[in-house]
């Protein structure tokens, strides 16, 4: 129930090429206007100097030390995040540590689906719609293990213990007096660090050891070794236990160059990239677009008369005077509620869906489209320089000086 609601509205919409009629959200409101057919968006303009790289210094001194560990490791566990499972793979990761035996986790699975948040009678079709993403996902990786791990994994550690087992069984048929290292890989703000403490719990009923932040970057060194799972779990009887399992965090490492927009776009939303690279009130426009297609009545509450808008504008001013982000003089403060905005849909607070295409040969026409066209990190060191002096030259004309 949100405020003093007095009626009930339940109202579906027509999606203009899909057909697809979403539901209104399930809260009760005071309707003060007509209901009018409400269409979304169905494409988003691309903007203008938009960065097309987050690739920095640690993370290229960080992969350069992935390298000289490979031999010393018997696992890489990459980490995707689950609402990017195209956009949040990293070509350069695979072909730099290729040859050692991997396993993929999708992490914040339950962010890329409703199934935690609607009422029972939409909970089945939810729950099958996901069941047959998470299939199509494994498919891509057959015969890797794939894994899918949860941010609220923090009561009952469902997720974390069935990847406890998984390692564990995978770490018996490799016995090694030794033990084993695993390195955990992916972008950045993927939830590796979160991974790697939430296994340490389980694994070894022991705290944290890696800090772990809402910003890429917290991670800028590759840590030491922390245990995750005891020898003496693997130990066969009338066997001496091994040393166990060992994990390695790793710093994010970003791709040299994303060369659609969008992707850039959705890394952004998902936190792979630094809050302010992108300007606020454009990821929160496109957010925006994103959940029109969606539900567009998920954020029905801050607006004035209950219905959706595709002008990102009125409902930013409509949020800021809502949750009280007002600056001196009562002003509204637009990028600060455009920021509040995007925070609450990467906590699922404000929709949670998937942002790529998952198909079985969507995997297989990023890999093509890669082959085409993937630039070398020297051009994508060059279009940073360039992107760098359009910005300058932007700056420069909106004081007059060009």
């Amino acid at each position: 129930m949100i405020g003093r609601a007095t009626a009930t509205l339940r109202r579906a919409i027509v999606h203009p090429t899909t057909a697809y009629r979403y539901p209104r959200a399930r809260f009760s409101t005071t309707v003060t206007s007509p209901p009018t057919q409400f269409i979304p968006r169905t494409a988003f303009p691309e903007p203008t100097s938009l960065p097309r790289s987050y690739y920095l210094g640690h993370h290229a001194a960080g992969l350069t030390k992935m390298k000289t560990l490979l031999a010393q490791t018997s696992l890489i566990l990459e980490c995707r995040d689950y609402r990017v499972p195209l956009t949040s793979r990293n070509p350069l990761l695979e072909h730099s540590l290729a040859g050692i035996d991997r396993m993929i986790v999708y992490t914040k699975h339950d962010l890329g689906q409703e199934a935690d948040t609607l009422p029972a009678a939409d909970l089945a079709a939810e729950r099958a719609r996901t069941t047959a993403r998470d299939k199509v996902i494994r498919k891509w990786h057959a015969p890797t293990t794939v894994h899918f791990s949860k941010t609220t994994d923090t009561t009952d550690h469902k997720s974390t213990k069935d990847l406890v087992r998984i390692l564990k069984a995978w770490a018996k048929e490799r016995y090694s007096l030794t033990g084993h290292r695993i390195l955990v890989a992916g972008m950045p703000n993927v939830g590796k660090s979160t991974l790697l403490n939430a296994l340490r719990a389980v694994g070894v009923r022991k705290g944290k050891v890696a800090k772990t932040g809402a910003q890429p970057g917290v991670t800028r060194k590759i840590g030491s070794a922390v245990k995750i799972i005891e020898g003496a779990d693997l130990a066969d009887e009338g066997t001496a236990p091994g040393e166990g399992v060992y994990l390695l965090d790793t710093p994010g490492v970003f791709m040299p160059y994303v060369p659609e927009a969008e992707s850039m776009l959705k890394l952004a939303l998902c936190g792979a990239v630094k809050d302010g690279i992108i300007q606020p009130i454009t990821l929160a426009d496109y957010l925006l677009y994103r959940i029109n297609l969606h539900n567009p009545f998920v954020y029905a509450e801050y607006t004035s008369d209950g219905q959706p808008t595709n002008e990102i504008v009125p409902l930013l001013e409509a949020i800021a005077r809502k949750t009280g982000r007002l600056n001196k003089g009562g002003i509204v403060d637009i990028e600060g509620a455009a920021a509040w905005m995007v925070q609450r849909w990467r906590i699922g607070q404000m929709g949670r869906f998937v942002l790529d295409q998952v198909d079985e040969e969507a995997l297989e026409r990023r890999e093509d489209e890669e082959e085409r066209r993937g630039p070398s990190v020297s051009q994508a060191r060059k279009m940073q320089k360039e992107s760098r002096r359009e910005a300058m030259r932007a700056k420069g004309r909106e004081k007059g000086y060009i």
